[in-house]
């Protein structure tokens, strides 16, 4: 049993079960918390697992073109045309409240919304595999920005179910366990009290009558 050290009086007796109320309704609303935490964070699983099978093979792709493009191109060509780019991005990060997890949230501003400023090179000169590793990792960028954003959101939500389950854990087989029995043991012990006392007063009561009994014998 595993009773709290505390005095056996009505008071604490009171105080418990104030206290048994409170832990069994945030007890509740707890796994609430942790089967919603874990519903949303097996979403973004999902989505983060089909968003790297995306983001590897188009990056698998563009090392294919890349490398077809470093056989045809010299060396220093290559690192010539994509040493000065035309296009600019900008990374705005902020957060969003998720069952009490600040989850970061990525959002990426060009600042041409031409798709030919994406090329820093003349064509002239340079492979047409190079436009294609190019134009692959274009339209793969935005993926990967969200892939580091989904999976940043999964480490601190798991993080955060982690935590949420061991509150869960103490509350259901610690805290409430505890105040249970420690009622229950306050409990008998006032009414052992109970049962003392009124054993006590009926002893008093027939001592009491006895003396009137012997009073009265000797004054008649």
């Amino acid at each position: 049993m595993a009773v709290m050290n505390v005095n056996p009086t009505r008071m604490e007796l009171t105080n418990l079960k104030k206290k048994l109320v409170t832990a069994r309704r945030g007890h509740k609303l707890l796994k609430d918390k942790r089967d919603e935490l874990m519903r949303r964070f097996l979403d973004m699983v999902r989505e983060n697992k089909e968003l790297r099978r995306e983001v590897e093979q188009a990056i698998l792709e563009a090392n294919k073109h890349i490398s077809v493009a470093r056989s045809v191109m010299q060396g220093q060509a290559l690192d010539v045309s994509l040493m000065l780019p035309k296009q600019e991005l900008q990374l705005d990060v902020t957060s969003k409240n998720v069952m009490s997890v600040n989850i970061p949230v990525f959002e990426i501003t060009k600042r041409s919304a031409r798709d030919s400023d994406a090329y820093s090179y003349g064509f002239g000169f340079t492979s047409g595999d190079l436009d294609d590793a190019v134009e692959s990792l274009g339209k793969v960028f935005e993926k990967m920005v969200r892939l580091a954003e989904i999976e940043k959101s999964c480490q601190m939500m798991s993080a955060e179910i982690e935590k949420t389950r061991r509150r869960v854990n103490a509350l259901e087989h610690v805290l409430i366990p505890q105040y249970t029995d420690t009622i229950k043991y306050i409990t008998m012990k006032l009414d052992e009290n109970e049962r003392s006392t009124i054993t006590r007063l009926m002893k008093v009561k027939d001592m009491m009558l006895k003396e009137q009994i012997e009073s009265h014998k000797f004054q008649t």
